[in-house]
């Protein structure tokens, strides 16, 4: 392809000069006349630095129209031959050439267009050489470029496989000397340098960890700036710091989340070990996840750091392995502190009793001993059971308290745990929904403080949300309050008066010597107690025949179905018995009794028809009771017209009718007692010798409410008192004692029922109550007086009628006032002397007085026995026996 030099472009119109030449002009002549003049004058004072820039240009020779110009000169000089600057004056083109030497002539415009022409053509033809230089040098550096990268592309595949040939080696040389998985390690950490990762990554990792780790100290200094410029702004406003508000939520969320710790430690392990594996990418040449694994490794074991190699990993190592220490120590308080509140939660009684069908104590009294035998007694026969202990004490010391009780458990466990029984939440947590029995025992104090605890308790009860499975036995110190407690708690609750209920006793004792032993075999479960069972086969039999129905239980009464249930004591002997209609026994056991064929038994006669009753009775209290107004309406009404009851104690006459008339008791009503007061301490001897002790019939010695707070100072008085007045009586009867015969003197000091029998009859019967039980021994071994345990019964009671409610309806009939209660009757009422008679016969001829005959007691032993076995044999009977019955009241 050839070009012609001098002959424009068809394809660019007005040929090369148009579009090339006017790049190489070095200014138009297109200003205004004062832009001209301008011009001129800065050309002509600047003439030496236009000639020194002129002759800057290199000498070249005249160009040839056959050679290119572009041959000749550098490339950055060419085209620069010639500049031309025109001026414009008259409207008038100029030219001035500047030529080689640097000399500025005047050009024609007429000789110039002919020069542009010529020279347009010389341009026209160098342009195109250039052009196919150009296209030329493109095309050789394509094809040398191509060349070049192919060459670089295979040098990097043969280094890749030299690389590759000789890791092959280094591994089949170490096939001899390693495992094969400790190749597969090395194989895996060698090929892993292959891909590693950019370093403009990994700055960024670093940059963005240490951005982190220290924006929480730019975020407390924010928090402080802001509070300070508030504090500045507002100095007349109580407004709280934003510092204190973060506090206050920071610490009402650790508060408030159960598991705020845990997660709070969960969230800064985390935390820590992301930053260090962040901080391990950045310094490392390892991926991002074996940074993060082995951040995790010097947060678990802080000796891991030890094999890092180079300043980075050292720092960043150190540094992750010193908030690994700080994890672990908190990690480490924590579980420990965890560890040991469960641990002590569990020592102390925190945790939930999962347990149903158990008997729920709640409070803590010196009852509690004896409760707890009797409970364990009476589960004996299940192979035992669950008794649950809730009070306000702690639980290792309830529980070495109840292992210091010196009594057989018989496999029931007691479980204790530390709780107030007015709080729903503690009761949740003693199963209270599914306990069968629930005992509220009084407190040892204050008896109005403890019947109003009590009532509390009972309100506690009735608001479970469950419901209640079981019924409630309250425990209360005084009878006014009886009939608050049973208007809270409606049928669910049963009460039993610990002070109405051991006035009672100790009366019926006083009159009755040695019915406490009585009362101790009845209300224990020990020996006999009662029970209520329906029998089927019983129905349209008469009452006097199912008396001799039943060879192991003696029965007592019904429980007529259709009056309500309603237990009828002592019923008549034509009686008969209805469908559904249950029976009251006395008996060993629940499942020690069933009625068999009916016996044949002899009736017979009585040999007395009457009863001699005596008619006065003179009866001392030393000591003052908070019932102290029920126990005289029970004497009144019982002893015989004429009766004088003496009333020895230390409170003022005066403040004694006060408390009487307080307590509901118009002494000016009394019919068949006269009070006569004497004042003074029943422990002082020269006050006890100014009353006539040797004419009383009964003296009871009470617990003086002073001291009825503390038991053991109760049961000291109560000795001392004791002793005193023994001492004193046998002083003054010596001629009495002296004129005994030696048998009942050497009986007496035995012990024995006549040697008791007798000192009741010759000097008096002493009634002592006592709230210990460990006071009950020296009583016993001593043998000078009959006494009561008040403490002792009244756990008896408890424990009875938790066992089955509807036994505080029969004992309640016991100690009133009026219906059946126990006596002690002698054997001349129902036999003559020597005779042979089976115990059915007795019971028999004791129904001729509407009595029924529960036990006897042989005048040659200490113990009644009630409920005997073999109740169809024939035995001889002596006239010194005594029986006891249930009867009315005389």
């Amino acid at each position: 392809m050839s070009y012609n030099s001098d002959a424009a472009s068809p394809s660019t119109p007005g040929g090369a000069r148009d579009w090339i030449f006017p790049s190489y002009s070095f200014v138009q002549s297109t200003h205004s006349h004062h832009q001209r003049t301008s011009r001129r004058r800065r050309f002509s004072t600047y003439p030496t630095q236009f000639n020194s820039a002129a002759a800057s240009f290199p000498s070249r020779p005249a160009p040839d129209d056959s050679t290119p110009v572009l041959s000749s000169y550098p490339s950055k000089f060419s085209g620069f031959r010639r500049r031309r600057f025109e001026f414009g004056r008259n409207h008038e083109k100029s030219t001035v050439v500047v030529d080689d030497s640097g000399g500025v002539a005047e050009a024609n415009p007429k000789n110039e267009v002919s020069r542009e022409k010529n020279f347009s053509g010389s341009l026209r033809g160098r342009l195109r050489v250039r052009w196919q230089l150009a296209f030329t040098a493109v095309i050789l550096l394509m094809v040398l470029s191509s060349l070049v990268q192919k060459n670089f592309s295979l040098h990097d595949e043969i280094t890749h496989l030299q690389d590759q040939i000789s890791k092959l080696n280094v591994r089949l040389k170490l096939c001899n000397h390693l495992d094969p998985v400790d190749i597969n390690i090395m194989s895996k950490q060698n090929f892993s340098v292959d891909s590693l990762p950019s370093k403009s990554i990994k700055v960024v990792a670093l940059a963005f960890s240490i951005i982190l780790l220290s924006f929480p100290l730019l975020f407390f200094k924010c928090v402080d700036y802001v509070s300070n410029s508030r504090k500045s702004l507002d100095n007349n406003t109580e407004e709280v710091s934003l510092n204190k508000k973060l506090a206050y939520r920071v610490d009402a969320f650790l508060s408030a989340t159960p598991y705020a710790k845990p997660l709070a430690l969960l969230v800064a392990t985390l935390l820590l070990i992301c930053l260090g594996g962040l901080a391990l990418f950045g310094v490392t040449d390892d991926y991002l996840a074996d940074s993060l694994w082995l951040s995790w490794t010097y947060v678990a074991d802080s000796g891991n750091h030890a094999n890092s190699e180079g300043i980075g990993p050292r720092l960043v190592s150190v540094s992750i392995s010193f908030g690994g220490m700080l994890i672990f120590a908190m990690m480490l308080g924590l579980v420990s502190d965890a560890i040991s509140e469960k641990f002590d939660s569990l020592r102390k009684g925190k945790s939930e009793v999962v347990e149903q069908n158990h008997t729920l104590i709640l409070g803590w009294s010196d009852k509690l001993g004896s409760l707890l035998n009797q409970l364990a007694i009476a589960n004996e026969s299940l192979g035992g059971g669950i008794v649950v202990v809730m009070a306000e004490r702690d639980k290792e010391e309830m529980e070495l308290d109840i292992a210091k009780m010196e009594f057989d458990f018989r496999g029931t466990a007691v479980i204790c745990r530390s709780g107030s029984p007015l709080i729903l939440a503690d009761l949740k947590k003693v199963s209270v929904s599914k306990a069968r029995a629930i005992i509220v025992l009084a407190e040892d104090g204050n008896a109005d403080q403890s019947d109003a605890r009590a009532l509390r308790t009972v309100l506690s009860l009735t608001g479970v949300k469950e419901g209640l499975r079981g019924h409630i036995v309250v425990e209360l110190s005084d009878l006014d309050n009886e009939v608050l407690v049973k208007l809270v708690g409606g049928d669910l609750v049963q009460t039993v008066v610990a002070h109405d209920v051991i006035g009672r006793l100790m009366i019926q004792c006083a009159r009755q010597p040695g019915l406490a032993q009585i009362w101790e075999d009845i209300l224990g479960f020990e020996n006999c107690e009662f029970y209520i069972k329906r029998w089927p086969q019983l129905d349209g039999m008469q009452f006097e025949d199912v008396l001799i129905s039943f060879p192991e239980a003696i029965p007592c009464g019904v429980k007529v179905a259709s009056n309500g249930g309603k237990i009828i004591l002592n019923p008549d002997d034509s009686y008969v018995l209805q469908e559904g209609d249950e029976i009251l026994v006395i008996a060993e056991d629940d499942d020690s009794y069933a009625p068999s064929t009916l016996p044949m038994v002899w009736r017979g006669n009585l040999p007395l028809d009457e009863i001699d009753h005596k008619s006065f009775e003179r009866i001392l209290l030393c000591g003052w009771r908070r019932d102290m107004e029920d126990m005289i309406t029970v004497l009144d009404a019982i002893l015989a017209h004429g009766s004088e009851l003496w009333m020895f104690n230390d409170v003022p006459e005066k403040e004694r009718e006060r408390k009487l008339t307080d307590g509901g008791l118009d002494t000016s009503r009394l019919v068949n007692i006269t009070l006569v007061h004497r004042e003074g301490n029943a422990v002082m001897r020269r006050n006890l010798e100014s009353l006539p002790l040797e004419s009383f019939d009964s003296i009871l010695i009470l617990a003086d409410e002073s001291v009825e707070d503390a038991a053991i100072k109760a049961d000291s008085r109560s000795l001392a008192t004791l002793l005193l007045i023994r001492d004193i009586q046998a002083k003054r009867l010596p001629i009495r004692e002296a004129m005994l015969p030696q048998a009942y003197r050497s009986s007496f000091s035995q012990g024995s029922w006549i040697g008791e029998m007798q000192q009741a009859s010759d000097k008096s019967v002493i009634i002592s109550e006592i709230l210990d039980p460990r006071t009950k021994n020296l009583l016993s071994m001593s043998k000078i007086s009959d006494y009561v345990l008040s403490n002792e019964l009244v756990s008896m009671a408890l424990a009875m009628v938790a066992e089955d409610r509807q036994i505080n309806d029969v004992l309640e009939e016991l100690f009133a006032e009026e219906g059946n209660e126990l006596h002690i009757r002698g054997a001349d009422l129902y036999l003559y002397e020597g005779e042979d008679l089976s115990f059915y016969e007795i019971i028999l001829r004791a129904r001729q007085r509407r009595e029924i005959v529960i036990g006897y007691r042989p005048f040659n032993a200490e113990k009644a026995v009630i409920n005997p076995s073999a109740k169809n044999e024939k035995r001889k009977w002596s006239l010194k026996d005594v029986f006891v019955v249930i009867a009315e009241k005389e």
